[in-house]
C-alpha cells in the first residue's frame, strides 16, 4: 500500500514536467522554423505597371504598392506580400460578394414574409399612414407657434429698442425668453417635418424595389 502511494506521488509530479518539457520542446521547435525560414527569405523582387523589375535585400521603395515576391537563397519565390492594389481588389471582390449574399438574403425575405403583392402594399400603406399622421401633428404644432411668434413680434413693438417712443419701457425678460423658446421651437419642428419627408420618400423607394423585385421572382407582369 505504501508502495502504491509512492507511485503515484512520482506520477503526479512527473506528468507536469513531462507536459512542460514537451511544450518547450514544440516552443524551440516553432522558433527554428520561423528562424530557418527567415534566413531562406534572402531578398525581395517585385514589377511595377510598366514590367521593370526591382530586386533588393530589404524591399525597394518602388515596390511599396506593388506584389512583392520572397526569394529565398537559390531565387526560388517562398511566398508573396500582397500590395495595395491586391489588396484593394481583394477588398472590391469581398464588397461584390457581401452586395450577392446581401440581396439572396433579401430575395429569400421577400419570399418567406409576403404571399402576395397586396400583403407589400398592405404594409406600405400602413406604415406610410403613420408617417403622414405624425407629419400631421407636426405641421399643427408649426402652424401654432407661428401664430404665436406672430403676436409676440406685435407686442415688442410697444417695447425698447423696438418701439419708436421715447418712454417706452425696456424689452421684458419673460417676452425675450418667449420670443427665443418659440423661434428655437419651430426651427426643430420644421427639422422633424423635413425628416418626416424624407422618411416618407425613403419608405415609398423601398417599398416599390421590394414590389418590383416580388413580382420578378414570383413571375408577375
Amino acid at each position: 500500500m505504501h508502495r502504491h502511494t509512492r507511485l503515484i506521488t512520482i506520477l503526479a509530479l512527473a506528468v507536469p514536467a513531462l507536459l512542460v518539457a514537451g511544450t518547450a520542446r514544440a516552443a524551440t521547435k516553432a522558433a527554428k522554423a520561423r528562424q530557418t525560414a527567415r534566413t531562406h527569405e534572402a531578398a525581395y523582387r517585385c514589377r511595377d505597371a510598366k514590367g521593370q523589375a526591382y530586386v533588393g535585400q530589404n524591399i525597394p521603395a518602388e515596390c511599396m504598392d506593388a506584389d512583392v515576391e520572397v526569394l529565398d537563397s537559390t531565387g526560388r519565390v517562398v511566398r508573396v506580400i500582397p500590395g495595395r492594389g491586391s489588396l484593394e481588389n481583394v477588398a472590391a471582390q469581398k464588397a461584390v460578394e457581401d452586395a450577392r449574399l446581401a440581396a439572396a438574403n433579401r430575395d429569400r425575405t421577400l419570399l418567406a414574409t409576403y404571399l402576395s403583392v397586396a400583403d407589400i402594399e398592405r404594409l406600405r400603406d400602413q406604415r406610410l399612414e403613420l408617417l403622414v399622421q405624425q407629419g400631421r401633428v407636426t405641421e399643427q404644432y408649426i402652424d401654432n407657434l407661428r401664430e404665436r411668434e406672430a403676436r409676440l413680434a406685435q407686442d415688442v413693438q410697444r417695447f425698447r429698442p423696438y418701439s419708436d417712443k421715447r418712454n417706452a419701457p425696456p424689452l421684458p425678460d419673460h417676452i425675450a425668453e418667449d420670443i427665443v423658446n418659440t423661434v428655437n421651437g419651430l426651427q426643430v419642428y420644421r427639422q422633424e417635418l423635413a425628416k418626416n419627408t424624407e422618411e416618407q420618400q425613403r419608405l415609398r423607394s423601398e417599398f416599390d424595389s421590394d414590389i418590383a423585385r416580388f413580382k420578378e421572382l414570383k413571375g408577375i407582369r
